[in-house]
């Protein structure tokens, strides 16, 4: 049986290539903003995103993204509605969720608290939380990173470890102090001792894949817009 010694000896071996792509930064140049470790939520915050949860009010997006994903996806995305991108490099794929204005600061910060919880409640631990603030000549930057690994556990089936949907980075990019955009992307570990990773888009539909609004959740929109 797979043992919790034995999962994290083979994540070890798979450290450098974590590193390479999500490795903290450990030197900068002059005037380079470095990573540093995201502030935790107060207690008002945590109340308020509990009560965001509990209303249902994620209900107004999720599932309006997810269709924006797949209309991306066949090409027949538009200018209406909300707006989403396809990221594909090699080893990684993801979406980019972009910031509506109909959503409201609030919302969308309370969006990509509910995502992060989401992907814990898969199977998964959060191995960092960082931030970044970046000056740039006519704005500037934030960026709010977490990495999110499998629960070392063993596949029934074939002994060998399961990665789920792969390792898993959830962003929040925010300019001027405005929200912009929610990166989501997972990169399936090429590794025998794995077993092979569930696809990105059972990811998003894990994730996304909700009913729609009814009228008195679509009115509660207001209450958490700033």
């Amino acid at each position: 049986m797979f043992s919790a010694q034995f999962g994290l000896s083979i994540y070890a071996r798979v450290l450098h290539f974590l590193q390479q792509l999500f490795g903290r930064r450990t030197a900068a140049g002059p005037g380079t903003a470095t990573w540093q470790p995201a502030r935790h939520s107060t207690p008002q915050q945590a109340r308020k995103h509990a009560a965001w949860v509990a209303d249902k009010v994620y209900r107004n997006w999720l599932g309006p993204y997810y269709k924006a994903y797949h209309l991306r996806k066949g090409g027949a995305g538009g200018r209406r509605g909300l707006r989403v991108e396809l990221l594909r490099e090699p080893g990684r794929q993801g979406a980019l969720l972009y910031y509506d204005d109909s959503i409201g600061p609030g919302n969308f910060r309370h969006l990509y608290e509910l995502l992060s919880e989401r992907v814990a409640a898969l199977g998964y631990h959060r191995a960092c939380h960082d931030q970044r603030r970046r000056q740039h000549a006519q704005h500037h930057e934030t960026t709010y990173k977490q990495l999110f690994k499998p629960n070392p556990t063993d596949c029934a089936e074939s002994g060998r470890c399961n990665q789920r949907y792969g390792l898993i980075t959830l962003d929040l990019v925010g300019v001027n102090d405005q929200p912009f955009f929610i990166r989501l992307t997972h990169n399936p570990v090429q590794e025998s001792c794995f077993t092979q990773a569930h696809s990105f888009e059972d990811l998003l539909a894990a994730l996304l894949d909700e009913p729609a609004a009814d009228a008195e959740t679509e009115a509660r929109v207001a209450a958490y817009w700033a």
